[in-house]
C-alpha cells in the first residue's frame, strides 16, 4: 500500500484519531489466575518488547488500552482494526507504523501489519487470534501479543519470536529472535487416468472372475472375491457383476466367515472386508445370509491376553494376526454405525511407529518397525473416520510425504529399489484422505504407468504382465476413490432450523430499524446487510425484510447524520473504488430482481469494468492484468466474475477470470488474500472461486479448476463434518464448503450430509448459531448470516429471489419465514486482527465472525473518544472501505 498522509475524497479529509493511553494496572495486580498481559514488539523500529497488565480486561481492545498503550483504527474498518500502536515507554508515545508509512485509510497489506496471538493460562504456544481485538474477551491468566510483520489466514507464519512464558506475570521482558521458516519439498507432478483407463481396469477385473462371481485360486478364494467386488465398486458400471458376487458370498456366509471349517475361529479379515463391502454396496452387514458380521466383530474382541484364543493382548480381534486386519475391522464397525470399543482403538494406535507408519505385523514398543504401506493406508483411513486422532494422522501424513519415491511410487520394503503397484495403490487413498491432493495425483500417476494392454496393471518394473492382487489394490486410487467414504452415502443427519435462523436474523435487536446490520454502534455495515439478504433470499424466509434492506441500501444507507453512506463505500468514480464491494452490490441487484445497471445512481456493470485491471500497479490497486482494482482477496475477485457472468459479460470477464485461474494452487486450493502467502490455503475462499467458474462449463480449464477446488474441499472435513476456518472449525467455512461441494452434490452427498449434521449441532435456542467448535457459545450475526444461506447449498452464481415489485417495505414486519431450500453446509473464515477480506460477502448465507450487531462490547475508550470518533468517520474516512482483509469484518467483497 503506497504511503500517504492524508487522502482526499469526494472533497472531504478523511482522518484517522488515536486513543488515549490509560494508566495502566501494575504488572504484580495479573496473576496466573487474574486479569491479563499483553505483550506489544516494537522490534520492527528497533524498539522494545513492552508489556502491561489489565486486571479487570473485558476485550482484547480494552486489554490494550487499559495496560497503557494507544491504538488507531483505519478509515476502513473502523477502530476495531489495529493499525497502530503506540506506548510511553518507546519514542516519547509516538504510534507506529507512522502515518508516513502507513496512512491507515485502507486496510494494511498482509505483509505489514499489526497481527494478534494469544495464549489462554496453561498453554505454551502462541495461537493465532480467530476473533479481532474487539471481539477477543481474554480469560484469567491469558497473555496476549502484538507483533508487526505479516502472517497468512492459518497463522501459520510471523509468530512472535517471544514464548508465552516470558510474558507471563511472572516472566521477565524477552528477547526476540527470529522464528525460522520451514523449506517446503517438491512435490511429483499428478498424471490422472482417463475414463476409458479406469473403465479398462474394471474390465480386467471382471474377467478374472470365474463363473463372473468369485476369485479361483485353485480354491474360491473368498478374500480377493471381495476384494475384486469392493474395487468394481469404485470404479463404477459394473453393478450387475457386484449384485452376482455378493449374492455368491451370501449363498456361501459360512465358507467365508469360517474357510477352515465350522469349528474354527471366525477369518476376521474376511469378515472385516465383507462387512466393509456390505457398507460401501448398501447391504446390511448385520443380516447377511443368517450371519451378523457386526456382531461377530464385537464378540471378538479380547478382554485379555488368551493365546489360545488367538488374543494377543486385550483389545484385539480374537485371530487377527497384524494391524492391517485390525484396522480393516474398526472401518467396517465404524462405517456400519458402530463404536468400536475404546481398547480396539489404543490396541491400534500403539502400533503406530515414531516415524508415523504402521508395520506388517504386530510388534512390541521395543521391535524395529518395517513399514507396510497397506497397514499405514488402512490404520490412516480408520483414524481418520473415528476421529479424534490428529497427531497421529499427522505423524503418518508426514511419514507418507518422506517415503514417496520421486516417481510417486511406494517401495514394498524399506531398501526395495523400486516402487511396487499394490503398496502404491493403498498409499494414493490416505494421501487423499489426509488432504496431500498433489502426491495423491503423483501416485496415481504411477499407477497410470502401470496400466498394460487388456486393462490390469503390472505389479511392478521388472513384471510386464498384470496382476490380480495389484490391479485390484490401485482400482480404488484411479477412480478416486477410497474405503472411508466410498458408497452409499450415510443415514441423513440432523439439520439446522433455517426458519429459527431466519427469525433470528430478522430480530428487532439483529435487523436494526429492520433495514440493516451494524458492527460498530450507529454505522451500518453495509457488506454484512448483504450477507443478511444472501440469507434471506436463499431460504426465501422473509422477503419483507429482503425487500427493505435492498431498498435501504439502493436508496444510500444513510443512518441519522454521521455521513456515511453507500456511496462512499463502493468509491464508485473516484480513485478507490472497491471492485469486491462494487461486485457483491451488483450481485445482489441481480439476486433480487433490481437492475445492477440502474441500482442506487450507478450502472455497476460498468463500474466493474472500469476497476478491472489492464496490468499490474499496488499502489492503485491492481495485483495483476483482470484484478479488480483493490479486490484484495478471492472473495471480492469472485464476486465480481459472478456479476459481470449474469450481466452476460462474458467477454469483459474474461480477464477477471483467467487472473482467478491463476491463483488456484496445484492441490486446488485458493488463498484468501491476493497477492497471496505461500502457505495460504482458504475453505472459504477456494469455495467462493469454485461457485465462480463453476458457470463456464464449456471452458475444460474452469471445469477442471472446479472439480480440484471441491476435491480439496472435500479432503479438508473434520471428523465432526465441520471444515477449518481462520477461527478454528467454524460453522461460517462449513456453510461455505457446502455451496462449493453442493455444485457436485451427488459426489460429495456423504460429506454434505455431515456438514450439514455439524451446523445443526452448532445452532442455539435463539435460531443463531456460534462462530466455532471453540470459542464463545453465543449466538454470531455474522456468522448466522453465512450460515443461514449457505446450508441452503445455493451457489451465489444461481441465486435468484425476485422481490423488486413487492408492494410496500414495511421495515417493522413480523417475520413469516418459510425456508424452501434444503441446507447444505460450507465455511467462511472469522475474524480475526488479520488483514483478511470481511466476508460479509457470502452469497445466500455466508458466515462472519464479528460481535453479534448492536452488542458490541466496552472498548475501553471514553465516550468523548467514540464521539470523536463518529465525527471523524463522518469527514469521509469509511469511503475508503477498501476490501478488508479481515475475514472476521467482511471479506474483500465482504467487509467491501
Amino acid at each position: 500500500m503506497a504511503a500517504v498522509a492524508a487522502a482526499v475524497m469526494l472533497g472531504a479529509l478523511t482522518l484517522v484519531v488515536p486513543t488515549r493511553a490509560a494508566i495502566a494496572d501494575p504488572l504484580e495486580s495479573c496473576t496466573p489466575t487474574h486479569g491479563a498481559i499483553v505483550a506489544v514488539d516494537f522490534g520492527a523500529w528497533g524498539g522494545p518488547l513492552l508489556r502491561g497488565c489489565d486486571a479487570t480486561p473485558t476485550t482484547g481492545l480494552d486489554l490494550l488500552h487499559e495496560a497503557g498503550f494507544t491504538t488507531t483504527g483505519t478509515a476502513h474498518d473502523g477502530p476495531g482494526f489495529i493499525c497502530r500502536i503506540g506506548s510511553p515507554a518507546f519514542d516519547t508515545g509516538a504510534e507506529h507504523p507512522t502515518p508516513a508509512d502507513e496512512a491507515c485509510q485502507l486496510t494494511p497489506p498482509a505483509s505489514a501489519y499489526w497481527s494478534y496471538w494469544i495464549a489462554p493460562a496453561g498453554q505454551d504456544h502462541w495461537t493465532y487470534s480467530p476473533l479481532g481485538a474487539m471481539a477477543q474477551r481474554p480469560g484469567p491468566g491469558e497473555v496476549e501479543a502484538w507483533v508487526f510483520g505479516g502472517t497468512d489466514i492459518g497463522g501459520t507464519t510471523g509468530a512472535p519470536s517471544f514464548t508465552p512464558a516470558s510474558v507471563r506475570a511472572s516472566g521477565p521482558t524477552p528477547t526476540a529472535t527470529p522464528t525460522p521458516t520451514a523449506t517446503p519439498t517438491s512435490t511429483p507432478v499428478p498424471t490422472r487416468p482417463t475414463e476409458a483407463q479406469v473403465k479398462a481396469v474394471a474390465s480386467y477385473l471382471v474377467g478374472q472372475l470365474v463363473d463372473g462371481d468369485h476369485v479361483d485360486n485353485g480354491f474360491v478364494d473368498y478374500y480377493r472375491t471381495i476384494a475384486v467386488a469392493t474395487a468394481l465398486a469404485g470404479t463404477g458400471g459394473q453393478d450387475q457383476t457386484i449384485t452376482k458376487i455378493v449374492d455368491h458370498l451370501r449363498a456361501h456366509v459360512d465358507a467365508v466367515i469360517f474357510p477352515n471349517g465350522a469349528t474354527a475361529a471366525p477369518h476376521i479379515a474376511n469378515v472385516a472386508n465383507l462387512a466393509l463391502l456390505l457398507t460401501i454396496t448398501g447391504g446390511d452387514p448385520r443380516a447377511f445370509g443368517d450371519r451378523d458380521l457386526i456382531a461377530t466383530l464385537i464378540d471378538r474382541v479380547c478382554t485379555a491376553i488368551d493365546v489360545d484364543a488367538g488374543c494377543a493382548t486385550a483389545g484385539d480381534f480374537a485371530g487377527s494376526s497384524d494391524p492391517l486386519t485390525h484396522a480393516t475391522a474398526l472401518l467396517a464397525l465404524k462405517r456400519a454405525g458402530v463404536t468400536p470399543p475404546a481398547a480396539t482403538v489404543t490396541r491400534l494406535t500403539e502400533q503406530q511407529c515414531a516415524t508415523g507408519a504402521f508395520a506388517g505385523v504386530w510388534r512390541s514398543p521395543t521391535d524395529a518397525c518395517d513399514p507396510d504401506l497397506a497397514a499405514t493406508t488402512l490404520a490412516v483411513l480408520a483414524m481418520h473416520t473415528l476421529g479424534g486422532h490428529d497427531a497421529a494422522l499427522s505423524s503418518a501424513k508426514a511419514f507418507l510425504a518422506a517415503a514417496q519415491e520421486p516417481d510417486g511410487g511406494y517401495q514394498p520394503w524399506t531398501g526395495a529399489g523400486f516402487s511396487e503397484t499394490y503398496p502404491t495403490g493403498h498409499a494414493a487413498q490416505a494421501l487423499a484422505v489426509l488432504g496431500l491432493a498433489d502426491r495423491a495425483a503423483a501416485a496415481t500417476g504411477l499407477l497410470v504407468s502401470r496400466i498394460v494392454t487388456g486393462g490390469g496393471l503390472s505389479p511392478d518394473p521388472s513384471n510386464p504382465d498384470a496382476d490380480l492382487a495389484a490391479t485390484a489394490a490401485a482400482a480404488l486410487a484411479l477412480a478416486g476413490k477410497n474405503l472411508a467414504t466410498l458408497g452409499a452415502p450415510p443415514p441423513v443427519g440432523p439439520r439446522p432450523d433455517l426458519v429459527k435462523g431466519v427469525a433470528y436474523l430478522v430480530a428487532p435487536g439483529n435487523l436494526i430499524d429492520g433495514r440493516y446490520y451494524e458492527s460498530f454502534p450507529g454505522f451500518p455495515d453495509f457488506g454484512l446487510s448483504i450477507d443478511g439478504a444472501y440469507a434471506l433470499a436463499a431460504t426465501g424466509g422473509d422477503d419483507t425484510k429482503l425487500r427493505a434492506i435492498v431498498e435501504f441500501l439502493r436508496g444510500g444507507g444513510a443512518v441519522g447524520d454521521n455521513g456515511f453512506t453507500v456511496d462512499m463505500w463502493l468509491g464508485v468514480g473516484t480513485d478507490y473504488a472497491v471492485g469486491g464491494a462494487i461486485g457483491k452490490m451488483a450481485l445482489l441487484a441481480q439476486v433480487t430482481g433490481y437492475d445492477p445497471r440502474s441500482f442506487g445512481g450507478h450502472d455497476l456493470i460498468a463500474a466493474l469494468g472500469d476497476v478491472t485491471c489492464t496490468r499490474g500497479d499496488a499502489p492503485t490497486g491492481c495485483a495483476g492484468a483482470g484484478n479488480y482494482r483493490y479486490a484484495t482477496s478471492v472473495f471480492g475477485q469472485s464476486l465480481g466474475i459472478m456479476a459481470q457472468l449474469r450481466a452476460g459479460q462474458g467477454e469483459a470477464a474474461t480477464r477477471p477470470v483467467e487472473f482467478l485461474k491463476g491463483l488456484q494452487r496445484t492441490d486446488g486450493s485458493f488463498p484468501s488474500l491476493i497477492p497471496a502467502a505461500d502457505a495460504d490455503k482458504d475453505v472459504d475462499s477456494t469455495a467462493m472461486a469454485a461457485m465462480a467458474l463453476a458457470p463456464l462449463t464449456d471452458d475444460p480449464a474452469a471445469v477442471s479448476a472446479v472439480d480440484k477446488a471441491l476435491t480439496w474441499i472435500a479432503s479438508t472435513q473434520k471428523a465432526h463434518g465441520g471444515f477449518p476456518g481462520a477461527a478454528g472449525d467454524s460453522t461460517n467455512s462449513t456453510a461455505l464448503a457446502i455451496q462449493g461441494l453442493t455444485l457436485r452434490g451427488t459426489t460429495y452427498a456423504a460429506q454434505l450430509d455431515k456438514a450439514l449434521s455439524f451446523l445443526a449441532g452448532k445452532q442455539n435456542d435463539d435460531g443463531g448459531f456460534r462462530v466455532a467448535v471453540e470459542g464463545e457459545p453465543e449466538s454470531n450475526v455474522r456468522a448466522s448470516t453465512q450460515v443461514v444461506g449457505g446450508a441452503t447449498g445455493i451457489s451465489f452464481a444461481t441465486l435468484t429471489r425476485d422481490v423488486h415489485e413487492l408492494p410496500g417495505t414495511d421495515p417493522t414486519g413480523s417475520p413469516t419465514p418459510t425456508p424452501t431450500a434444503t441446507p447444505t453446509a460450507t465455511a467462511t473464515p472469522t475474524a480475526s486482527q488479520s488483514p483478511l477480506p470481511s466476508t460479509s460477502l457470502t452469497p445466500p448465507s455466508p458466515s462472519n465472525v464479528g460481535q453479534p450487531s448492536g452488542n458490541l462490547p466496552r472498548t475501553g475508550a471514553s465516550i468523548a473518544t467514540v464521539i470523536l470518533l463518529a465525527l471523524v468517520l463522518v469527514v469521509a474516512g469509511v469511503l475508503l472501505r477498501i476490501s478488508a482483509r479481515r475475514r472476521s469484518v467482511a471479506g474483500d467483497g465482504g467487509a467491501s
